[in-house]
């Protein structure tokens, strides 16, 4: 599509503005794109969302976003991903067993192949993002601009850091490298298909000692690096840190020459180990995260979109019109024992990061009848709303009386057992609500 390279422009240029003017004027004068950016416009100074409001990002403007993505995502870079639209599947063949010697006529030997698979499943990412109006009138040029540096940035910010720390399927995101490796014990939802689950909080979460230095220190580091080997990898390791802990390898890898030259033998490669080296300034100081990201799979499903909520979002006051972009994806460690997470500051490995409070979907209150009444025998669908409309969490409801009334543990539903009455509680969220339920005889 483009004949630059989007990756390499600097991080002050936006990857739309990077194309040549015609390739631009071709871009937003294609149909589907008109079609996008006029109804992008026609959302300006709604106070609420309107019908169908969410909008598919034409693929043009997909395959940019996807390319500059790659700017913000250092470890987009490094995964293996997949495009899908369901569930992901990924096949793992198990240790290519080493073939037979035989005489010349013999029969040949019968290679024993097993194979697991690694089933994804696919978690939203995204939030709200304040557009001023005047921009909404501008060019269907600066638009488009906004619209790919916006989604690419934000995006590829939130997948480095899932790939790292993500705390898996529970909290609905993939489940991250650092993450998988501090489990000690085999989760109760661990596919039967998948490979054999690994303890590998042992061998794989290591600690250097601060006082090493010289010869000592990248012996040290090349030993705990060794833990990642695996048969399985057919790609280049990469190893991810903040700057501070970048700089402390620079210092740690100083020299001098016979004429007394300083030389620091770093350069976005880590020395010894070798692998390229990616700064992501979020994680912690003295850790360093690396392996062979081929093995994490990335689950990419169908493109993202953008639009309005259906919860009025127009702040008129700073004349800017409130939109939503959302993408849905999710990954995990194929090959786990691939990956190590190392300290070289003495102390233990990270093993949990904070996210950003998903306070959207966080249960505010419920909805219950303070009473209800059902008769012996019948049943009765107790009808509790979470707070704020729209949030889903799961619902656990308890009889006090089951002697009265019983209730489905998931759905709610009452069924009357003797005359008399039960305290009816439903807990969803770490919120709880309760409503007296009398049961009657008629």
């Amino acid at each position: 599509m483009n004949t630059i390279n989007i990756r390499s422009l600097p991080m002050n240029q936006r990857a739309f503005d990077a194309l040549p003017m015609e390739q631009r004027q071709a871009i937003v004068a294609q149909d589907d794109v008109k079609a996008f950016l006029k109804e992008l416009r026609s959302y300006k100074g709604q106070a609420r969302a309107v019908s169908g409001g969410e909008l598919t990002i034409p693929v043009v403007l997909l395959d940019l976003i996807a390319e500059n993505m790659f700017r913000y995502s250092k470890l987009m870079n490094r995964v293996r991903i997949r495009n899908v639209g369901g569930q992901a599947r990924q096949t793992v063949a198990g240790t290519v067993p080493e073939a037979v010697w035989t005489e010349m006529c013999g029969n040949l030997n019968e290679l024993q192949f097993v194979f697991n698979q690694v089933t994804l499943d696919g978690f939203k990412v995204g939030g709200f993002v304040p557009v001023c109006n005047a921009l909404l009138e501008d060019s269907d040029i600066a638009l488009a601009s906004w619209i790919v540096e916006m989604l690419s940035e934000s995006l590829g910010l939130a997948k480095d850091k899932a790939i790292l720390y993500g705390k898996g399927a529970g909290y609905h995101m993939p489940l991250g490298i650092v993450t998988r490796l501090a489990q000690q014990s085999q989760p109760e939802s661990y596919p039967a298909n998948a490979p054999a689950w690994v303890d590998l909080h042992s061998t794989n979460l290591i600690t250097i000692a601060s006082n090493k230095t010289g010869a000592e220190f990248w012996a040290a580091l090349q030993v705990a690096a060794g833990n990642c080997f695996t048969k399985y990898n057919r790609g280049e390791q990469f190893w991810a840190m903040n700057s501070k802990t970048y700089a402390l390898l620079k210092s740690k890898a100083i020299t001098f020459t016979a004429s007394g030259d300083v030389v620091a033998n770093v350069y976005g490669i880590l020395p010894i180990v070798t692998g390229d080296i990616d700064i992501l300034e979020f994680m912690p100081d003295g850790d360093i995260v690396g392996g062979f990201g081929d093995l994490y799979l990335w689950a990419q499903r169908e493109g993202a979109v953008i639009g309005m909520d259906d919860v009025g979002r127009q702040n008129r006051i700073l004349d800017e019109t409130i939109f939503f972009a959302k993408e849905r994806a999710d990954g995990t460690p194929v090959i786990p024992g691939a990956f190590v997470a190392i300290n070289i500051e003495g102390n233990s490995p990270t093993t949990s990061m904070t996210f950003a409070g998903d306070a959207a979907n966080t249960v505010s209150g419920i909805l219950l009848p303070a009473t209800a009444s059902v008769a012996v025998g019948a049943k009765l669908q107790l009808p509790a709303v979470l707070l704020p409309f729209g949030v889903e969490a799961a619902e656990t409801w308890e009889s006090a009386t089951t002697a009265k009334a019983t209730v489905n543990s998931s759905t709610g539903e009452v069924t009357g057992v003797a005359s008399g009455s039960s305290v009816v509680t439903v807990t969803a969220g770490g919120k709880s609500a309760s409503c007296t339920v009398t049961v009657t005889t008629s």
